[in-house]
């Protein structure tokens, strides 16, 4: 007889990343003509020496770095980022608001697990984050998509006609991923506003928020005074500082909500990781400028992929922005299809719409997502050749 299995977590599909690499099985990639893999949003590079010295230093020479801390994070980092957060938003943040977890991703469990349980519903524009959709499958919770609309913009109108009794919370992206669309300022404020006229929650994720092409802060919200009634904010430490091995990220909330977050992560994790929130820490007050470096090569590298997908005949620009080009493509393929067989025809990896869609929607068959943080301007120029070179169907 075989051993019990959770029906939701067999129900939950696959982790699309891992479902890609294994297309790599088998294929044999010329020095010529390597691999170019655009299938996933995390740096490929370590840290900036310093901060490799600053963690290095830590594990010889801290010995609190190899112990247990508290739940909710180390004191320093939670005010560090309350200040900057403070200085950034044009708002009040305060340390108790702020709680780090072991990635952005915890962050998003740690925050729904107090929201919403089996039964209830959580709103998630199209195309959505795929982890997002996954945890919610995981705990019974339904997931309600909200189609987008130009630019791939979510529009709080049609969120309101989703609302129901059982609805928890809406969950935004901005800069998104997949999307790469960045989300005015006033789209986000009408988002927080229906939320709070509703008696739900709004959850922002900001995970790529170091990479933001505008200048000043990218919402508002903070500046309520009041702002942690239905607000509540998530971030990465991964992106900025090259640290997703270390796997750090941060909550900010109300203290309420903190309090009940602290049970999720005392059962989860017991405490983040000493040596990422070192590292972390040791970023904020450090790497200002070198971020800033970054966030300009990313920028030109977005510029060169907007640039080179439009001038694809039968290729559509449906958003750019962070590290992310979402297109649709012309080939007669559906994009599974399609995405897959791109490994063979073109030395590319890259992941299609479907895996961040509803199922059944027909507008993922037409789309692809390409992650471009990791290639620069020569890199981008062939994969564009590349595509480029594809047969005209």
């Amino acid at each position: 007889m075989p051993q019990p299995l959770n029906p939701a977590l067999a129900a939950t599909f696959p982790p699309p990343v891992m479902e890609a690499r294994r297309w790599l099985e088998g294929v044999a990639f010329p020095p010529g003509r390597p691999l170019i893999n655009v299938s996933q949003a995390a740096p490929v590079d370590p840290p900036p020496r310093a901060l490799r010295e600053a963690i290095a230093a830590a594990a010889l020479e801290d010995p609190a770095a190899h112990l247990y801390g508290p739940v909710l994070g180390n004191p320093e980092l939670r005010a560090e980022l309350a200040q900057q957060w403070s200085a950034a938003y044009g708002g009040a943040i305060a340390p108790a608001q702020v709680a780090i977890t072991q990635g952005c991703n915890q962050a998003f469990c740690a925050v729904m697990a107090t929201l919403a349980g089996a039964g209830d519903e959580v709103i998630l524009p199209t195309p959505w984050y795929f982890n997002h959709r996954m945890w919610l499958d995981m705990q019974g919770v339904k997931t309600v998509p909200l189609p987008t609309g130009a630019g791939l913009l979510p529009e709080p109108e049609r969120a309101a006609r989703l609302i129901t009794p059982r609805t928890r919370a809406i969950v935004l992206v901005s800069p998104n991923n997949p999307g790469g669309a960045e989300y005015p300022a006033e789209v986000i404020r009408a988002f927080h506003d229906l939320a709070r006229e509703r008696g739900i929650a709004l959850i922002l994720d900001e995970t790529y928020r170091d990479f933001d092409s505008r200048s000043g802060a990218p919402h508002d919200l903070f500046a309520d005074p009041d702002w942690d009634r239905a607000f509540i904010h998530l971030y990465s430490f991964s992106k900025a500082y090259r640290l997703t091995g270390h796997r750090v990220g941060a909550i900010v909330a109300s203290p309420a909500r903190l309090a009940e977050v602290e049970k999720f992560l005392d059962t989860v994790a017991i405490c983040p990781g000493q040596l990422g929130q070192i590292a972390a820490l040791w970023g904020m007050r450090n790497l200002g400028q070198w971020v800033a470096g970054e966030r300009a090569e990313i920028l030109a590298r977005r510029a060169a992929m907007a640039e080179g997908i439009t001038a694809l005949p039968g290729w559509d620009l449906l958003g750019c922005g962070a590290y992310f080009a979402y297109v649709t493509h012309p080939d007669p393929r559906p994009a599974p299809e399609f995405a897959k067989a791109l490994v063979r025809e073109a030395g590319v990896l890259l992941l299609p719409g479907t895996m961040f869609m509803p199922e059944g929607d027909p507008a993922g068959t037409r789309q692809l997502r390409i992650a471009f943080a990791n290639i620069d301007a020569a890199g981008i120029a062939e994969l564009m050749a590349r595509l480029a070179a594809l047969p005209q169907h």
